[in-house]
């Protein structure tokens, strides 16, 4: 996992890169680049709907507090920029690793 750059750590945390498709049937992981991962969300992107979705995705995926994910750039872009404060880098990588190698 070390050749992609979509998980950068930092003395804040954990800089995950993401880009979000907003308004899909189910919210999921769909694929993954060198530079993002793609995750489907149902909420449509209206009214921060699919941000607060986003954040509740990735509190699940990660298994950590909404209140420990903000994003950092992107917020009205499918492009965004995810920060995962005060976590573990090796902990992140080991879960989001399962779930691509499953997809």
């Amino acid at each position: 996992m070390s050749e992609n750059n979509f998980l950068l750590k930092t003395q804040e945390g954990i800089i995950f890169s993401v880009k979000l498709v907003p308004n899909s049937s189910v919210s999921k992981i769909q694929d993954y680049t060198n530079e993002y991962v793609r995750i489907k969300i149902s909420s449509p992107p209206l009214e921060n709907r699919a941000n607060k979705e986003l954040i509740s995705f990735c509190s699940n995926l990660f298994d950590i507090n909404k209140s420990q994910i903000s994003i950092i750039s992107g917020e009205k872009s499918k492009l965004k920029k995810i920060l995962l404060k005060n976590s573990d880098y090796n902990e992140i990588s080991q879960k989001l690793l399962f779930v691509l190698n499953s997809i």
